[in-house]
């Protein structure tokens, strides 16, 4: 009598099992076909990192090491020199900045504690997400690759407006 009852257990486990899965199949495909078609990014991710530059063209990065110091994997590396030319002449901002600039992305976390800890917002994050490479050596990112006036951006991602409703996992159709 036990095996007739394992059996009919295991059906009813079954079919509910299979009425969660056909419920879901006529509801609406959340797929995106990439990269034929943009992907929606949320206001707050966190690609691959800009440096910026202030209106007159000048670096805002003032080399203090903040960012490399609140890193928590490393992955920032930071070359200090001192330019003593007039402000037009300058490369940065300040009579200080970052001659080497460099971030590991093979070590990045994207924890985005080294831009909560610049003074200068020199360094934020940006949208782009296409980091993929076949060689290690290149996901060491440097100065002219991070700043935002060099860096080329992805043409295959929206950014989602604040008050619109982006697809998640946790959303209903």
């Amino acid at each position: 009598m036990s095996i007739i009852s394992d059996i009919v257990e295991s059906t009813k486990a079954i079919i509910k099992g299979m009425s969660v899965t056909f419920s879901k199949i006529p509801k609406e495909k959340w797929t995106v076909q990439y990269p034929d078609e943009p992907v929606t990014v949320q206001p707050r991710y966190r690609g691959q990192h800009l440096l910026h530059v202030d209106e007159n063209g000048k670096e805002k990065c003032v080399a203090c090491f903040l960012c490399a110091a609140a890193c928590p994997s490393d992955c920032i590396y930071i070359v200090a020199a001192d330019d003593p030319r007039p402000y037009e002449e300058r490369v940065g901002v300040d009579n200080r900045y970052a001659a080497v600039y460099n971030i590991d992305y093979g070590r990045c976390i994207f924890c985005g504690f080294c831009v909560e800890a610049c003074p200068k917002d020199a360094i934020t994050h940006g949208y782009n997400f296409e980091l993929s490479v076949y060689n290690r050596a290149d996901l060491l990112k440097t100065k002219d690759d991070l700043l935002i006036t060099k860096q080329k951006q992805s043409p295959n991602y929206r950014v989602a407006w604040a008050d619109e409703d982006v697809d998640s996992e946790y959303k209903e159709v």
